[in-house]
């Protein structure tokens, strides 16, 4: 059972070894209480959280337009480097 809604490129790339590590309760952390937001061009939304569980690293949650439609998720290496 599905926790939030997901797309069909989020539950296909789920399966990706370093995708499959991040838990779905890290992902809902990070909806509903992102430490930063962007919105895209395209209108989805971009989501970050710090995850402590996994050594404080970033965690970035694409929504659809929606704000709860899962697109995607995945640690942002990138994100220090844009968010100090």
């Amino acid at each position: 059972m599905e926790r939030f809604p997901q797309t069909e490129y989020f539950r296909h790339t789920r399966h990706r070894a370093d995708r499959s590590i991040i838990r779905d309760e890290w992902i809902q952390k990070v909806i509903s209480h992102p430490d930063h937001e962007e919105v895209q061009a395209d209108g989805r939304i971009r989501r970050w959280g710090r995850i402590s569980e996994f050594d404080n690293r970033a965690l970035r949650v694409v929504l659809l337009e929606d704000q709860q439609t899962v697109h995607n998720a995945f640690f942002d290496r990138d994100f220090e480097e844009r968010h100090p």
